[in-house]
């Protein structure tokens, strides 16, 4: 493409010559002062600019200084030595948990599988409670009702993870922290639902009631507080549009068919991309703190999994455990990516 003078400057008939456009004037005055509008910027808000700094420095020293330890994943663990005086060992690690055909490699594709399952169900039950929940306070048309509920539904997210899943152990297992069988085992037993031993044992015993118990207790803790987001899309939507549906004969479910859910369709899309960019970022402590030995095989994802090997006394421990939770980052990273272009193709709508 060829660039011609016309394109930036006007020709003037009486001189016979080429002048610079008065648009091209200020768009030259703007760039040549960039900098000076940028500093001028700061200096007049620099009250907000200053608001920033802790929030910067938090992100510098918990999420981008702590990549240098990534080099860990590639050379060989000796604890005595930094990071950057030790040995390059390659792509070791990744081959000791991908094809080494070891009990490693074993309990590393177990653990992955089980991190791929528990954030899969949690995306398909845990990702429709809070819209639904919003939708259900808009419907509510008392303040100090709608009030109460919401405080409600977001207190457990207020809960430290220990408390929350101290309370989820005394309600479920036989325990030190019962002085007999957990209320939910009694009933669940009374139904019929479980045998009497499984009960007695314990539902934390069980390999097979972990992940229920884990995701019903994942959308008692958060359902409440992930729904304020989706509540706040759902009243900022013109009483003219519920007006209008009103007119045509929609009834309530209709008007939440028609009205709500197409006009808060960008911010589900955008939050689902989000929660589909943590899906494998599963929190460790929760499932810590309530997993054990008998359970490993449906409980034990990545993170317990880097856990452990980072606390083994085995010196190649901490490269394993790094290989893992890189790993599990960079699947991460291509799930959002995957989303992000589908979503931007499918309704116009992504992150970026």
């Amino acid at each position: 493409m060829k660039v011609r003078a016309a394109d930036f400057l006007e020709f003037d008939k009486e001189a016979n010559v080429y002048r610079v456009s008065p648009e091209q004037a200020v768009r030259d005055d703007v760039e040549k002062h960039y900098w000076r509008h940028v500093g001028v910027t700061i200096l007049k808000d620099w009250r907000l600019y200053l608001m920033l700094v802790p929030m910067i420095l938090v992100f510098l020293f918990w999420r981008y200084f702590p990549m240098y330890e990534l080099l860990g994943c590639f050379k060989v663990s000796d604890e005595v030595l930094p990071v950057s005086q030790q040995l390059f060992s390659g792509f070791s690690y990744f081959k000791q948990l991908l094809v080494g055909g070891t009990q490693l490699s074993t309990d590393f594709w177990r653990a992955l599988r089980n991190t791929f399952i528990l954030s899969f169900y949690g995306l398909c039950f845990g990702f429709p409670i809070p819209i639904i929940l919003a939708l259900f306070f808009n419907e509510i048309r008392s303040n100090a009702a709608r009030s109460v509920y919401q405080v409600l539904t977001y207190l457990p997210k207020f809960m430290s993870t220990v408390v929350m899943t101290s309370l989820v152990t005394m309600l479920v297992k036989q325990g030190s922290l019962t002085t007999g069988m957990g209320i939910v085992s009694q009933a669940m037993e009374s139904l019929g639902l479980i045998s009497h031993e499984v009960a007695n044992a314990g539902l934390l015993n069980n390999p097979a009631f972990f992940r229920s118990i884990y995701q019903i207790s994942g959308i008692w803790e958060s359902a409440g507080y992930d729904s304020i987001v989706f509540f706040a899309a759902i009243i900022a939507i013109s009483p003219t549009s519920y007006e209008a549906a009103q007119i045509d004969g929609a009834d309530k479910w209709a008007q939440m068919r028609y009205v709500v859910l197409p006009s808060i369709l960008s911010t589900i899309v955008i939050m689902l991309i989000t929660r589909i960019g943590s899906l494998l970022n599963i929190g460790y402590e929760k499932v810590l703190l309530l997993y054990n030995t008998n359970t490993y095989v449906t409980a034990d994802v990545v993170s317990t999994f880097a856990n452990r090997q980072g606390m083994s006394a085995q010196g190649a421990g901490t490269g394993i455990a790094a290989a893992a939770e890189m790993m599990n980052n960079v699947i991460g990273m291509m799930l959002v990516i995957g989303a992000n272009t589908i979503a931007r193709k499918a309704s116009n709508t992504s992150l970026y």
